[in-house]
C-alpha cells in the first residue's frame, strides 16, 4: 500500500471512528455531539466512498431545524456529561435538544459537492433538503443583517470562537450573575490551546441570556449586548446562496428570492471593508469600530465570488510569513498565538474553503494552498488545527473535518475523483 493509500484509509478510519450511525461527532471526548458545519464537511468526506452516508449526515443535521428556520450549531442526540454547556443550560426549543444559535451556513455549498458526486442519487435526496436550506438562509436574512452584512450574536455562532474580531464586543459585557460552572474542554485539551476563562464567562452569560428569553429573536435583538458583522458568516452565506440558486435551478424551483439575497449580500460585504487596513474585517455593530483583524475569514472573499487586488497583496504577505496555509490571524499581529484556537492556528477546513474560492477565480494560490494543506496533514496527522509556523498539531485529534478535507480536497486522489 502506498503512502497516499495509507493516508486515504486513515482518513476513512477517522470518519468511521467518529460515526454514530446517522451523524458524526467532531472527535470523541472534546466534542461528543453533532456540530453544524462539522457535519457538512463530514458529508463531503463520506461522499468519496459512501454517497448514501453522505446524504444521511446532511439529513440528520436538518432534522434538528427549528420552526423559525434556524439550524442549531449543536444537536444533543444523547446526553454526555463530558461536555459543558449541555442541553439543560441551552434550553433549545427545536425537535431535537439543541443549542440556541446557528453556525456558518456551508451546508448548501457542500451539499452541492456531494450532489455532483452522483447527481442521479443526489436529485432525489436533495429535493426535501432544499426547502429546509432556503428556510435556514431566510432566517439569516431576517434576523442577522446589518447594512447587508451577516452578524453574530454569540462568538460561538461564527465558528471562530475566540477570534480577536470579538474582543471589543466581549469587553463590553459584564458577566454578572453567571455563577459557578465547570469547563470540560480543558480536561481533554491543554488550556493553552483553548479560550480563556475571561472568554468563557462571557460565552456562558450570553447563553444564559438567550435561554432566559426563550431564544425568541424578536426579544434577543432588544438592547442586544453583543453583535458583530462577521466576514465568515457574510462570505459563507453569500456563497451558499449562489450554490442554492444553482441547485434550485436544477430542481426547477423558483429562485428569485435567493437572487435577491445575493444582491443584498454582495453590497453588504462591502460594509466589511476596512478602508484604513485595506482588507475585509470584523465590524462591531454596537460601537462601529473595526476589529483590525486580518484573519483566515478575510480570505473567504474569493469563495464568496468577490475579487480584490488589495486582498491579493495581503494574501501574498500573509502566506510569506508562515509555513502552512492561512493562519487564523496574521502572524505579524501582536495578538497572534500560534496554538490558541482562533488566534493564530491554521485550520484545514478554512484552507479548503479559501483555496476552492481562489482556484475558481483563477488565483494560483488556490493550488498552493491545497498542496500546503496536503503536506500539513500528511506530516502532522488529522488534528483539529495546527501551528502555522511548524505544523505542530493542536486541539482535538482524529478530527472529522480534517479527515474529510483530506478525502474531499487535499489528497492527491481527490483530484482524480
Amino acid at each position: 500500500m502506498t503512502n497516499l493509500q495509507t493516508l486515504d484509509e486513515k482518513a476513512r478510519t477517522v470518519l468511521r471512528q467518529n460515526d454514530k450511525g446517522h451523524y458524526t461527532v467532531p472527535t470523541h471526548g472534546l466534542y461528543p455531539y453533532q456540530w453544524n458545519w462539522d457535519s457538512a464537511f463530514a458529508a463531503v468526506g463520506f461522499a468519496n466512498y459512501d454517497i448514501d452516508r453522505a446524504w444521511v449526515e446532511l439529513e440528520s443535521l436538518f432534522a434538528g431545524q427549528w420552526d423559525d428556520g434556524m439550524v442549531p450549531h449543536i444537536l444533543f442526540h444523547q446526553e454526555d456529561p463530558g461536555y459543558f454547556p449541555g442541553p439543560d443550560v441551552w434550553q433549545g426549543r427545536g425537535p431535537i435538544p439543541s443549542s440556541g444559535i446557528s453556525q456558518p451556513p456551508v451546508a448548501a455549498t457542500l451539499a452541492r459537492r456531494v450532489f455532483d458526486k452522483n447527481p442521479d442519487v443526489g436529485r432525489e435526496r436533495l429535493s426535501p433538503l432544499y426547502d429546509r436550506m432556503v428556510a435556514w438562509h431566510r432566517w439569516f436574512m431576517d434576523w442577522r443583517l446589518d447594512d447587508g452584512a451577516v452578524c453574530i450574536d454569540h462568538p460561538w455562532e461564527s465558528g471562530r470562537d475566540n477570534a480577536p474580531d470579538w474582543d471589543r464586543g466581549m469587553g463590553s459585557i459584564d458577566p454578572v450573575g453567571v455563577g459557578e460552572y465547570t469547563r470540560r474542554d480543558t480536561t481533554h485539551v491543554n488550556s493553552d490551546m483553548r479560550p480563556t476563562r475571561y472568554d468563557y464567562d462571557r460565552y456562558i452569560w450570553l447563553v444564559q441570556r438567550g435561554a432566559r428569553l426563550g431564544w425568541q429573536q424578536s426579544e434577543i435583538v432588544k438592547d442586544i449586548p453583543f453583535r458583530v458583522a462577521d466576514p465568515t458568516m457574510t462570505f459563507t452565506l453569500l456563497r451558499a446562496n449562489r450554490d442554492l440558486l444553482a441547485l434550485g435551478a436544477l430542481l426547477g424551483r423558483d429562485t428569485s428570492e435567493i437572487a435577491g439575497w445575493i444582491e443584498i449580500l454582495e453590497a453588504g460585504a462591502q460594509s466589511l471593508w476596512n478602508p484604513q487596513r485595506q482588507h475585509y474585517d470584523g465590524r462591531d455593530v454596537l460601537s462601529g469600530s473595526w476589529a483590525d483583524s486580518l484573519s483566515n475569514a478575510s480570505f473567504l472573499c474569493w469563495y464568496a465570488g468577490l475579487d480584490s487586488e488589495p486582498m491579493r497583496r495581503a494574501l501574498r504577505e500573509v502566506l510569506a510569513n508562515v509555513t502552512y496555509g492561512i493562519p487564523s490571524l496574521d502572524s505579524r499581529d501582536t495578538r497572534f498565538d500560534g496554538k490558541r484556537y482562533w488566534r493564530g492556528p491554521v485550520w484545514g477546513m478554512m484552507n479548503m474553503l479559501a483555496g476552492l474560492g481562489m482556484s475558481e477565480m483563477g488565483l494560483p494560490e488556490g493550488e498552493v494552498l491545497r498542496r500546503s494543506t496536503a503536506k500539513l496533514i500528511s506530516e502532522h496527522g488529522f488534528a483539529e488545527y495546527f501551528d502555522p509556523r511548524d505544523g505542530a498539531p493542536a486541539g482535538g485529534q482524529s478530527f472529522t473535518w480534517t479527515a474529510a478535507v483530506w478525502l474531499g480536497w487535499a489528497s492527491p486522489s481527490a483530484e482524480a475523483n
